[in-house]
């Protein structure tokens, strides 16, 4: 079974989820390394992309996973939400042991998986996080080889809210919108 990072209970309309309620979860400071490990984690394979815009579920706001928050994210071993480097960098959640040791023996770099020691574990852990219909793995890739991707910063996605220009977090930041026709 995959290792599950911050599938909390109010993320999901399901109750116990398997890391608990994000309130008792929210730390004052996080690890030393919290960037590397936020940069890690925005680096995951994608799995399973979904289609949904969500907020903050501690302050309401949006933040710069909103969008395609509840997609699917993983490194072999882990499986996380697309949103779950939100909470980490905000709130410090904790990350187990394990999660540590491993990406720091990566030295913080997505690892290439191997699809078929892969498959038995993702079969194993996707009903467990309610996605029973995802099973069997059906990639007909052999290989999850990590892409370059760019991934709106929080410094950057928070410096645009203020002004206005909040909802537009995966568009041009450079180039204002389209006028709706009347």
């Amino acid at each position: 079974m995959l290792g599950l990072l911050g599938f909390y209970d109010e993320l999901d309309s399901l109750e116990g989820q398997p890391n608990g309620s994000i309130h008792d979860a929210v730390r004052p400071v996080g690890e030393p390394d919290e960037v590397d490990l936020v940069a890690y984690l925005d680096a995951g394979h994608d799995l399973m992309d979904v289609l949904e815009t969500a907020r903050d579920v501690l302050t309401g706001r949006a933040h710069r996973h909103s969008v395609g928050c509840s997609s699917l994210m993983t490194d072999g071993a882990w499986l996380w939400r697309q949103d779950f480097p939100h909470y980490l960098e905000t709130y410090h959640v904790p990350l187990p042991e394990e999660f540590l040791e491993r990406v720091r023996r990566l030295d913080y770099r997505m690892p290439t998986v191997l699809a078929a020691r892969f498959a038995p574990h993702y079969d194993e852990t996707m009903p467990l996080v309610g996605w029973p219909s995802a099973v069997p793995w059906r990639s007909t890739e052999t290989l999850l080889i990590p892409e370059a991707r760019e991934v709106v910063s929080k410094a950057r996605f928070d410096a645009a809210v203020p002004t206005g220009r909040g909802d537009r977090p995966q568009g041009s930041w450079d180039r204002p919108r389209k006028r709706r026709k009347d």
